[in-house]
């Protein structure tokens, strides 16, 4: 830099550190906007960091801990409750979910609603999920009253996953419903493939002689379950 003062030339230079900052994704040499930042205390600005986001974003099934595989096989083992069928069923209780029974107590709710208003769906369905909720706690704590070493969380999932033998003979009253005598066997049949579905997991022998206790309230859970599909 050049410049006179009092009539006398000075001369000089100013150095500045050459600095790469990055806008846009493009690295830009300013050393002066560098400098002038760095001087003012804002030098914190020019430092870049590796974005490793993108390698680091898992897929968003496993985000929400969702789980396909182990979805089917406890749809499964609760469609196939018989222990010759090698199934291990205690992986419902033991391992319990909650996209899965939330996603089949909406799938009975779609076909409990089947033909209805719109205002008629969103109060059946709110319905539906708050009995799953309730009727789940309920018996949550009849079996911890009853001494039972169970959670809630396993009740509430082993409840909702054990819906699915009503979504099972729902298309069989669809086209048998003329004939009374037969659809109330194919009821009776879901009720009770419902009700031993989940008594069999949830009800263990530290139940001994009060297995009846836990088992009536389930079997009567999912009689009120299938009149709200059937609105007897």
């Amino acid at each position: 830099v050049r410049f006179s003062s009092n009539g006398q030339h000075l001369s000089g230079t100013i150095s500045s550190p050459d600095v790469k900052v990055t806008l846009g994704g493009e690295a830009v040499r300013d050393p002066y906007a560098s400098a002038f930042l760095r001087q003012r205390g804002y030098g914190w600005l020019l430092e870049v960091e590796d974005d490793d986001d993108s390698e680091e974003r898992k897929p968003l099934l496993e985000e929400l801990d969702i789980d396909l595989k182990d979805i089917y096989y406890k749809i499964r083992c609760v469609l196939m409750p018989m222990p010759s069928l090698g199934f291990n069923r205690q992986v419902v209780r033991d391992n319990p979910d909650f996209w899965g029974p939330l996603a089949v107590v909406l799938l009975f709710s779609m076909i409990s609603i089947y033909g209805h208003l719109l205002l008629i769906t969103i109060i059946v369905v709110s319905w539906i999920i708050t009995i799953w909720i309730f009727g789940s706690l309920t018996i949550f704590l009849l079996a911890r009253v009853l001494g039972g070493e169970v959670s809630y969380g396993q009740v509430l999932g082993v409840i909702g996953y054990s819906l699915l033998p009503l979504i099972v003979i729902s298309p069989l009253l669809l086209v048998i419903g003329g004939f009374q005598l037969v659809s109330t066997l194919i009821k009776l049949c879901g009720v009770f493939w419902a009700a031993y579905s989940a008594a069999s997991l949830l009800v263990g022998d530290e139940f001994k002689t009060k297995k009846p206790l836990l088992i009536y309230p389930i079997f009567l859970l999912y009689i009120y379950f299938l009149s709200l599909y059937t609105g007897v």
